[in-house]
């Protein structure tokens, strides 16, 4: 799933591009991909729409039309939302095309396994609406280590990922980078919140943006359908000190990683250093 980086990417790749530009036709070619407002409103409004700003908030993406309103985008498991000149192949999978003004190029949204969504309106409206969550601190702004997020940790029953997956206590945090984070500050991700020290979940909180940072400087992680802006892959994959890497030695101390699941996710960490 993409996670903060791969979205962060998106949203840079995409912003000096369709900031400015009109919405010119909404291809709406599966409609049960928008969840807010029903399909015909949605085409309606955003027709003819000039894109005013391209930010995230945790795993979403928001278009800014002006006015207040914004599209929103969440790429689910296997979402792509990328810039492709008119005429492009369609790929499989695409259920919406936003073809754009001035200069013959069309934001595609793709999603094969269809866990993603798209929504329109102003915020206040989608989150009244259930269309949108209210979600955690930032780990990339400023002052996310005076965050809430340390206490969030050491009061919790929950294990250490649970927590950090968890998109009320830290926006944008996923599998990828909970384990990265955690072998970082070495924490084990399996064990209870609660029974962190208050170094131990120190090290964690700063850990969290050292990896995000990391991978955003690599284009974010591509295991199979993650693509940037423009449709390449990201190449922080070889840069992962941990997940995906179990059996293999750890890179710090030699010790054969071990692999479990925790809140039901793949999870990989290691016995000799993570504690």
């Amino acid at each position: 799933m993409p996670e903060l980086p791969e979205v962060e990417t998106i949203v840079r790749d995409l912003r000096p591009n369709v900031v400015g530009r009109r919405v010119e036709q909404v291809d709406l070619i599966r409609e049960s991909v928008v969840r807010f407002p029903d399909p015909a409103s949605f085409r309606s409004r955003l027709r003819a729409r000039r894109i005013a700003s391209v930010r995230r908030r945790g795993k979403f993406i928001h278009i800014g039309l002006g006015g207040g309103e914004d599209l929103v985008v969440h790429l689910g498991m296997t979402g792509t939302l990328t810039l492709r000149p008119l005429g492009d192949p369609l790929l499989l999978h695409t259920h919406l095309r936003l073809e754009l003004d001035d200069g013959g190029q069309e934001l595609r949204y793709r999603d094969p396994r269809r866990f993603g969504r798209v929504v329109l309106g102003h915020v206040g409206e989608l989150r009244a609406a259930g269309a949108l969550p209210r979600l955690g601190p930032e780990p990339l702004a400023a002052g996310f280590g005076q965050s809430s997020v340390t206490q969030e940790l050491r009061s919790s029953r929950r294990a250490v990922k649970s927590v950090l997956l968890d998109q009320g206590v830290v926006a944008g945090c996923g599998n990828i980078y909970a384990d990265e984070a955690c072998f970082l500050a070495r924490v084990r991700p399996d064990r209870p919140a609660s029974g962190l020290s208050r170094e131990q979940a120190r090290r964690l909180v700063l850990a969290l943006p050292l990896v995000m940072r990391q991978a955003l400087r690599r284009r974010g992680t591509s295991f199979s359908d993650y693509r940037d802006g423009f449709g390449s892959r990201g190449g922080a994959l070889e840069a992962l000190l941990v997940y995906g890497r179990a059996s293999l030695p750890c890179v710090r101390c030699g010790s054969t990683l071990q692999q479990t699941r925790v809140g039901g996710r793949t999870t990989v960490y290691c016995v000799g250093c993570q504690h």
